[in-house]
């Protein structure tokens, strides 16, 4: 979950350990935030045409490689050839039909213009705080320091040691648990100079304002379409990322792992 930064005195319970500086505690909870309100709200924004396409166009006649709908009495989930029936979760039927349902979506109405102001208002927390963070990280060389995995970590038998430790649920206890591991490392560093930056960069490619500004956003992803499905991907990657978090940090003792991230 973390790395060590100091040692503080404790009770007669053992040492406390201070683990997260107080700049990645804030980022955390304003990027946790930011990101699944634009989730949400990019969901609802799906809905108004939920269809991804490759290249330069997208329309109702254009070949689609994704699609959630229905065909008037079912749902479903189409991806490429694959058709999977989804009644009742995806792709809702009757006269609130929709590819997402309320539930997971701002607002919970539809509403394409709304979900707009609430996806680009969120998109300003993303994007200012996280460059914010990457001058600070490298500035302090947290992210030299702590997240960048070393070659001896990225060898072969050291990843599938760790991969092993994770699928067993074995995780690292006394000095090696001050640190971050080395799938910890590659994740993060995947997320937050990866995953996030395509998303940013992707969205942007959407806007004709910034196509006009900027045409080569448009070469480098292949068209407008293609940024919208690789937006779209990496937003599920996202989630998965979050789902896989927060399961580790459950595993790992919730009560810990809460604590070092809030104080």
């Amino acid at each position: 979950m973390a790395s060590q930064v100091a040692e503080l005195p404790s009770s007669s319970t053992g040492t406390l350990i201070y683990r997260q500086r107080w700049p990645v505690r804030i980022w955390h909870w304003i990027n946790a935030v930011s990101v699944i309100v634009m989730l949400m709200s990019g969901l609802m924004i799906f809905n108004a045409h939920p269809r991804l396409y490759w290249g330069q166009y997208g329309a109702n006649d254009d070949a689609s490689w994704l699609e959630i709908g229905s065909d008037g009495e079912h749902g479903f989930l189409r991806v490429g050839p694959v058709t999977v029936p989804t009644t009742g979760v995806l792709g809702l039927v009757g006269d609130n039909e929709r590819a997402f349902p309320a539930l997971v979506t701002i607002p919970s109405n539809y509403d394409l213009a709304a979900a707009r102001q609430w996806h680009f208002f969120f998109a300003w927390l993303l994007v200012v705080p996280g460059l914010l963070f990457w001058l600070w990280g490298f500035a302090t060389r947290h992210v030299q320091r702590d997240l960048a995995p070393t070659f001896k970590e990225l060898r072969p038998h050291s990843l599938w040691q760790d991969i092993k430790a994770h699928a067993r649920l074995r995780f690292h206890t006394g000095e090696a648990a001050r640190r971050y591991n080395v799938l910890q490392k590659l994740s993060y560093v995947g997320v937050i100079f990866g995953l996030l930056p395509a998303m940013i960069l992707t969205g942007l490619t959407m806007s004709p304002a910034i196509d006009a500004a900027w045409p080569w956003l448009l070469d480098l992803f292949g068209g407008r379409q293609s940024a919208r499905s690789i937006h779209f991907l990496c937003a599920a990657l996202l989630v998965g990322f979050m789902l896989v978090h927060l399961s580790m940090v459950l595993l790992a003792g919730p009560f810990n792992e809460l604590r070092s991230i809030l104080t």
